[in-house]
């Protein structure tokens, strides 16, 4: 895509007020959620976006996938375990007796600033982290904080926002549902990775998303596509339950890549693959119009 063309798209969305919108990748782990949501990044840059690219999933995979170097781990601190940050921001720090005083709604403005790892002038990337002890309650400096960045991150402008989450949205419930607008919910075609997919779709429409998308990963052949939507019957569901069905092929070159599986992008621009992330991302664009 030429520089001017990309202009051209930029202009327009300004125009019709589209410069930036909100969606959140979901389902089991394994699925693909990770490699769809580095390519999907690579996909709207290439269609004029400015991307900040979140990574809510305990695995911490993303950085990686969009091109960070593996050998830079322990520069990454989730900000679940950024501890001096909590306790900067809520006034409490995490495992330590708080009292009576926790800051439910701490200003974090500044946290991609200070946080995001910039990738490209177009791309970068906020490694959130997620809370590993659910028993501790919602009323945990950790929690806190998560929430409100999930706020913030939902109303930020003039940037396409995409979050890799953990299997389900229902912890960041109504935060998710006030900025984002469609969800992508990723499966293979087995019977654990539906199954998932199937309680988190109905756990995204409950909270409000709008547009709900099914992306069957690893479709083979034609076999391997009418298993995934046998299994989607099984479960008491139609194509016709999602604002779209997206089917994308088995790609064997994806291992070549790893972790940067972004780098398949300008690689292999013809595979069928990167060519099905490319409808995926004009057809997301379209809804939000």
């Amino acid at each position: 895509m030429s520089k001017k063309f990309k202009d051209e798209i930029k202009s327009l969305r300004k125009e019709k007020g589209t410069s930036g919108f909100k969606v959140i990748v979901t389902g089991k782990g394994g699925a693909g959620k990770t490699t769809t949501t580095a390519l999907l990044s690579q996909a709207f840059i290439n269609r004029g976006y400015k991307v900040l690219a979140v990574d809510e999933d305990p695995q911490m995979n993303l950085p990686f996938a969009l091109g960070y170097p593996p050998n830079q781990v322990k520069e990454l601190v989730p900000l679940s375990q950024n501890a001096d940050y909590i306790e900067e921001k809520t006034g409490a720090r995490p495992g330590e007796s708080w009292g009576g005083f926790l800051r439910l709604n701490p200003p974090v403005e500044d946290v991609v600033d200070r946080f995001g790892v910039s990738l490209n002038s177009n791309l970068s990337c906020l490694v959130m982290g997620t809370i590993r002890k659910p028993a501790t309650g919602c009323l945990c400096p950790e929690n806190a904080l998560l929430d409100a960045v999930v706020k913030h991150v939902s109303l930020r402008r003039d940037e396409l926002i995409l979050m890799d989450t953990q299997a389900g949205v229902e912890h960041f419930g109504r935060a998710l549902a006030e900025g984002f607008s469609q969800c992508l919910v990723v499966t293979d075609a087995t019977f654990n990775s539906m199954s998932v997919a199937i309680h988190a779709s109905d756990l995204a429409r409950d909270i409000g998303i709008k547009h709900i998308h099914l992306v069957l990963n690893r479709i083979d052949g034609e076999k391997t596509k009418q298993r995934a939507l046998d299994l989607l019957a099984h479960f008491g569901k139609k194509e016709t339950d999602f604002s779209s069905v997206v089917i994308l092929p088995r790609e064997e070159q994806i291992l070549d890549f790893e972790p940067a599986v972004i780098n398949l992008y300008s690689s292999c621009p013809e595979s069928p693959f990167v060519r099905a992330i490319e409808e995926m991302a004009e057809s997301l664009e379209k809804y939000e119009r």
